[in-house]
């Protein structure tokens, strides 16, 4: 098959990529690098306009006229290339505003795609429409928009997430939604805001290249490193404040048995370097199910602390912990990496399940091959 691949996030579509290509097929990755992830892509796409004194200017225009000058420059580069993107026999979106453009210009290069390729497809595993509503409609759950309601996140630096609630996004949701095939989720926290939905296709977990990520033995003979890698633009989100207090607490607690090592914001090589000697890892707060960032860790072998709930667990049909499930709560938090620092052997022991579980339900192969066959039978 020909496959276009709208988009990055966290490494997802360069390992459905390679997974797609060791079965024979061929495909092409348009979109950006992931901010300062820097993932790569095929037919690289660049956000102009977008900082320093041409961003004042742009944002005066856009009060003046309602025109966004970033979403034209995006739609521009997209028309130079656009013989580029025709004739794929699978078009698939990694999010309902794949081109971070305005809805004007997002449903004009959609539309585009939707009229030149024979079958598009829509992945949910990030913000969109229903996601966003459903979470704002269940506020009593796990998920980004609870920091937000308690006033930990600025409205201005949840714009990503409110746009979503505009009527215009509504419209663009709906317009995608008409012209594609179906829509996938890459996990439960991303399942079951569609659960009842006609268009949904059901869950098809991340893929991860268990080849290029070593397995690495949990050895505990001196101190129990625990990793913190902070993106300063999802700080609450994540729920990393909860993370950095109960550190302060752990490590005042257990002078002699830890060593803690935070990061902040640096490119995703970078980082996988720095948490190569931790035992834990600290992910997540808001979540159900695992993101990209606690997968990889979990194939290397570190216990993960992130979402891991019951629907997760029953799902995969779990009856030992292949990770830590994170709440915020700062004493649960204190409690949980408590008892793993004076129990080192069910580190080792959850580590090691952890990736017998990503080699199991990940493995970008099988996981390539399910995205074929549910592209297929449509």
């Amino acid at each position: 098959m020909n496959i276009l691949l709208i988009g990055e996030y966290s490494r997802l579509h360069n390992s459905l990529k390679e997974g797609l290509q060791k079965l024979g097929h061929h495909v092409v990755i348009l979109g950006f690098n992931d901010g300062f992830k820097d993932f790569p892509v095929d037919f690289k796409l660049e956000k102009k306009w977008n900082e320093g004194w041409l961003k004042k200017i742009k944002v005066g225009i856009y009060k003046l006229t309602n025109f966004d000058v970033t979403s034209y420059l995006i739609y521009q580069q997209f028309l130079k290339n656009k013989s580029q993107f025709t004739g794929f026999d699978v078009v698939q979106l990694i999010n309902e505003n794949s081109f971070y453009c305005e809805p004007y210009f997002e449903k004009k290069i959609l539309n585009f795609l939707f009229q030149n390729n024979k079958k598009a497809f829509l992945l949910s595993c990030g913000d969109d429409y229903l996601n966003v509503k459903y979470n704002f409609e269940n506020p009593e759950i796990k998920s980004v928009v609870q920091p937000y309601l308690m006033g930990k996140i600025r409205r201005k630096n949840f714009l990503g997430v409110l746009k979503f609630r505009k009527k215009s996004f509504e419209k663009l949701h709906d317009f995608i939604y008409k012209n594609i095939a179906g829509v996938i989720a890459s996990d439960m926290d991303y399942h079951l805001p569609l659960i009842d939905n006609p268009k949904y296709l059901g869950l098809i977990p991340n893929p991860i290249n268990v080849e290029k990520i070593v397995f690495q033995p949990l050895i505990i003979s001196n101190k129990i490193v625990l990793f913190l890698g902070i993106n300063k633009e999802s700080y609450y989100k994540k729920g990393s404040d909860y993370f950095e207090k109960a550190l302060e607490i752990i490590e005042a607690k257990y002078p002699e048995k830890v060593s803690i090592i935070i990061t902040r914001s640096i490119p995703y090589n970078q980082y996988i370097k720095l948490y190569d000697e931790a035992h834990i890892l600290l992910d997540q707060v808001y979540a159900f199910d695992q993101g990209y960032n606690a997968l990889e860790a979990m194939a290397k072998g570190k216990v993960v602390f992130t979402g891991a709930e019951k629907e997760f667990e029953k799902y995969y049909n779990l009856t030992e912990k292949v990770a830590v499930n994170a709440l915020p709560d700062v004493a649960y938090l204190v409690n949980q990496l408590s008892f793993l620092i004076e129990n080192p052997k069910e580190i080792v022991a959850i580590g090691k399940r952890a990736r017998t579980f990503v080699e199991k339900e990940h493995d970008y192969v099988r996981i390539a091959e399910k995205y074929l066959k549910v592209w297929k039978a449509i």
